[in-house]
């Protein structure tokens, strides 16, 4: 029986991933065109879904491109949206603005290559990150226990939920694409002798995006 779902939905294309910048909290100017319709072609399928099996709850994270996928899905779904300062995702610091190939210039290489120093000044490391984010994320979970819960999230964020469920160890170089407007959904099941268990049902779906343009 599956007894809960978490659905993520990685914001669309951004300004900030075209310029290459680094898209703080300061800095981040929101969706670009083609960021729009990947988040459009996401709610569809998603509002088909909710016809059916309905969610519960939609969250999004404080910054202006997640607001702006949120936004999206709560007019094309049919939900109200709540805004979650835990769904935030990286804290960049003095990098916010910067193009990432001079942060990652200094630092000498991409945050997760040395994930116990911050990759700039002021800002997170990267397990420090993930333990912030799987804090949040396990709270959320317990507040939509039996429930259906949509997040538009930042990459990473898909990335500290597969780091919190699967139990990855801290350090490990490996990880997951994570595409715009991609979908990515756990589900907790329960079996008969009353044990739980998440499971991976799908990963950066975009199946439903082949009718977009990368013009």
């Amino acid at each position: 029986m599956i007894v809960s779902q978490l659905v993520l939905i990685r914001h669309g294309q951004a300004h900030c991933n075209v310029a290459g910048v680094v898209g703080g909290p300061r800095t981040c100017t929101g969706l670009t065109g083609l960021g729009r319709r990947q988040v459009v072609l996401t709610a569809q399928r998603l509002a088909a879904e909710h016809s059916h099996d309905p969610f519960h709850a939609l969250y999004a994270g404080p910054r202006r491109r997640l607001q702006q996928t949120g936004r999206i899905l709560a007019e094309v779904v049919g939900l109200p949206l709540a805004v979650e300062p835990g769904l935030e995702g990286p804290r960049h610091g003095d990098a916010d603005g910067r193009p990432w190939h001079e942060v990652k210039s200094d630092f000498g290489g991409g945050p997760h290559t040395r994930p116990d120093l911050p990759w700039a000044t002021g800002s997170d490391t990267w397990n420090g990150y993930l333990r912030r984010a799987g804090e949040f994320l396990t709270q959320l979970i317990g507040r939509h226990e039996g429930e259906r819960v949509l997040l538009a999230a930042h990459g990473e964020t898909v990335l500290a939920v597969h780091t919190l469920l699967l139990g990855i160890p801290a350090g490990t170089q490996s990880g997951f694409t994570v595409d715009h407007g991609s979908i990515t959904r756990w589900q907790l099941h329960r079996n008969r002798f009353g044990d739980d268990r998440w499971m991976l049902d799908r990963h950066n779906d975009t199946a439903h995006l082949a009718g977009s343009s990368e013009a």
